[in-house]
């Protein structure tokens, strides 16, 4: 079996088993969809599969510069452009649903938001705002338990409106330490309802989102991404129940039919400290659905090694960046270009589309 081969993603046919991974690259000015990025995702529209940049469910969760929402009016019609323009280049396309919770800087909220997080716990670390460059993060407010719903049906909201828009699914980003990922992690989660506590009960906001988004649109359309023994953004990265609670998520998400779960890998070049246990192969055994990881993969060779692991579709992300035809290089044997990282999260064109 070869990484170009083509793979049946729930009712969806991607052209290969190389995925996009999801990049921030805060293009959105006004946190609106533009036509730049229709030309950057048409651009690497041969990925099999493109997995969006963190888009914010609501107003909440914007907490970094010109990242792109997907609950106004204005915002769906600029993801309807990118689903054209991917489509059109025979591609395909979830956005990843990612409520940036206490990882936020007051700053960057639009008026009338507010940072939100499982518990009243200030992150470490510093979030770049365009008014005053980098700022401490804020302190979030606890989310009540009358607002669990409404938080949850925000995820649901968006994800119906980017199906209508033309988008062919969503990913919910419950990793790298954002709102999702916050209920998961002891280091943030210190609740004492049954949203907090044991491993079952940290799950359940997750759990719980999903089941309502399947419900909505279809758990076919519907994808997961989750970071163990991930170290992003102030968060444990190693506690004593990491894998029975991953495990139990595995098999909650099997059971609502979810179309795919997304490991992120950060060990290697990211810095993550590596995984003490096998625990993709423990996500994959328990979910026994479709599962997308990688990690360093920068090569042909490497993709192929994903699959040779026996994984089903394997992320590529910084090298997407600066070789938007990263799938015939591959196919070719040609060298990859390397990415400017100073212009990663830049406005404008340059170090986006220019490459």
């Amino acid at each position: 079996m070869s990484i170009f081969d083509s793979y049946q993603l729930g009712n969806i046919q991607l052209n290969n088993k190389i995925v996009m991974a999801p990049m921030t690259r805060c293009r959105a000015i006004d946190n609106i969809p533009n036509d730049l990025m229709a030309k950057y995702y048409g651009q690497r529209a041969s990925a099999g599969l493109i997995i969006s940049e963190g888009t914010s469910p609501s107003i909440n969760g914007l907490g970094y510069a010109r990242i792109p929402g997907a609950f106004s009016p204005a915002q769906i019609e600029g993801w309807k452009l990118i689903a054209d323009e991917v489509h059109k280049k025979d591609g395909k396309i979830f956005v990843q649903l990612m409520h940036s919770g206490r990882i936020s800087a007051s700053e960057n909220v639009p008026e009338g938001g507010t940072v939100v997080a499982p518990s009243a716990i200030k992150a470490a670390g510093e979030m770049y705002t365009d008014s005053k460059g980098n700022v401490e993060h804020a302190t979030p407010k606890k989310i009540l338990p009358e607002q669990i719903e409404q938080t949850q049906q925000e995820f649901v909201d968006s994800a119906q409106k980017l199906i209508n828009a033309g988008i062919d699914g969503v990913e919910l980003h419950a990793a790298n330490g954002y709102l999702l990922d916050q209920f998961l992690n002891p280091g943030s989660n210190l609740r004492t309802d049954e949203y907090g506590g044991d491993f079952k009960n940290r799950a359940r906001f997750v759990i719980e989102t999903a089941k309502k988004t399947a419900a909505a649109i279809g758990a076919d359309k519907v994808g997961i991404r989750l970071s163990p023994y991930g170290a992003m953004n102030d968060v444990k990265h190693d506690y004593d129940d990491l894998v029975d609670m991953y495990s139990y998520l595995a098999q909650e998400l099997r059971k609502i039919g979810l179309v795919y779960i997304h490991i992120a890998d950060h060990s290697g070049t990211m810095g993550a400290p590596d995984f003490k246990t096998d625990i993709k192969n423990t996500i994959k055994l328990n979910f026994n659905g479709t599962i997308i990881t990688g990690g360093d993969v920068k090569s042909k060779d490497d993709a192929e090694q994903v699959i040779k692991n026996g994984y089903d579709l394997a992320y590529v992300g910084r090298p997407f960046i600066s070789n938007p035809d990263l799938i015939q290089k591959f196919k070719n044997n040609i060298e990859l270009k390397e990415p400017n990282q100073d212009l990663f999260y830049t406005p404008g064109a340059e170090g986006y589309t220019d490459y």
